[in-house]
């Protein structure tokens, strides 16, 4: 059996810096760091933090006045901002830049007096924080069919943001969509959907060229590993979402010579070597990596952390 790995997969720049303030903030206060909400969408990385002494927490009303917080990856709304400061808490912000920069562009949409459109997944955290950001009006819209009963008061003011970490595809859609229903419709291109999941995506429709069934390693409540997984579906390769290595039916792999993997940008490698070394203990397999894309891209620390940060790159 031949096993074909996507190039790039795992792991984005958001994530890697999500993941080393919490290590960072242990390091330099100690335990216990409370991060609000799951710092990444990926059980293995929150158990592995909870390990070291981190506590995960559904409120910031959960944490002890003045600790050391933590906000995840995906954002918070300006309320979550405002009840830490009124408990004195001493936070350090994991946002994704990328997440960042949307909520820089819908606040300055809405400074400029116009409607703004999010379109994204309701209930996702990365939508709930986007959404508490924004002043005004905000229509969340997931389909094209929720641009079709859009109402809005006044056409020549309405703008879009979009959710990072949604399909490129899905969102074309939705894009085309607004702007046939309100042609004066601001807003960015889609190449602004976070970098990660657009190369995340390329490799996939490369990986389900070449393999007879996918697994792809990822959280079920993460966005981006659930839009891998149905874009293999969508190009007519049987795909499945798990866990970790222990998520395999081995049954998924009778009469299939290649095998593809790949995983969300909040898996960590550990999860494939796993995966592979259980593969191992079913068939003889070759391992190949496919061509991709190399990334390089780094994201700032907060500055309380450049100091052991600094200490520990010794």
């Amino acid at each position: 059996m031949k096993v074909l790995l996507a190039q790039p997969r795992g792991f984005c720049a958001g994530v890697v810096r999500a993941v080393e303030i919490v290590e960072l903030a242990l390091k330099k206060f100690g335990p216990p760091v409370y991060v609000r909400h799951e710092i990444v969408h990926n059980k293995r990385v929150v158990e592995d933090l909870r390990a070291k002494g981190a506590v995960f927490v559904d409120e910031v009303d959960d944490i002890p006045a003045g600790a050391i917080t933590v906000f995840s990856a995906h954002g918070v709304s300006r309320k979550v901002v405002s009840d830490a400061d009124l408990r004195g808490l001493e936070v350090l912000d994991a946002t994704c830049p990328l997440v960042a920069r949307v909520h820089t562009e819908g606040q300055r949409y809405a400074a400029e007096g116009f409607e703004v459109v999010l379109i994204g997944h309701a209930g996702h955290a990365e939508v709930e924080g986007t959404l508490g950001q924004i002043d005004g009006r905000v229509h969340l819209v997931g389909s094209v069919a929720d641009v079709q009963t859009l109402n809005v008061k006044d056409p020549s003011k309405l703008a879009y943001v979009t959710q990072t970490t949604l399909s490129v595809d899905d969102t074309r859609g939705i894009i085309n969509s607004l702007k046939e229903r309100f042609p004066e419709i601001h807003g960015p291109d889609v190449k602004d959907i976070c970098y990660a999941t657009q190369n995340r995506q390329h490799a996939m429709r490369e990986l389900a060229e070449k393999s007879d069934v996918i697994l792809v390693l990822g959280a079920k409540n993460s966005s981006n590993s659930n839009r891998l997984r149905d874009l293999g579906a969508d190009m007519g390769i049987t795909s499945y979402l798990i866990d970790d290595a222990d998520g395999l039916q081995p049954e998924w792999l009778t009469g299939k010579n290649v095998v593809g993997i790949t995983a969300g940008a909040s898996a960590p490698e550990a999860l494939v070597d796993e995966l592979i070394a259980k593969l191992r203990t079913l068939a003889d397999i070759e391992v190949q990596m496919l061509d991709g894309v190399t990334e390089n891209i780094h994201f700032k620390l907060p500055r309380q952390l450049k100091d052991v940060a600094a200490a520990a790159a010794q």
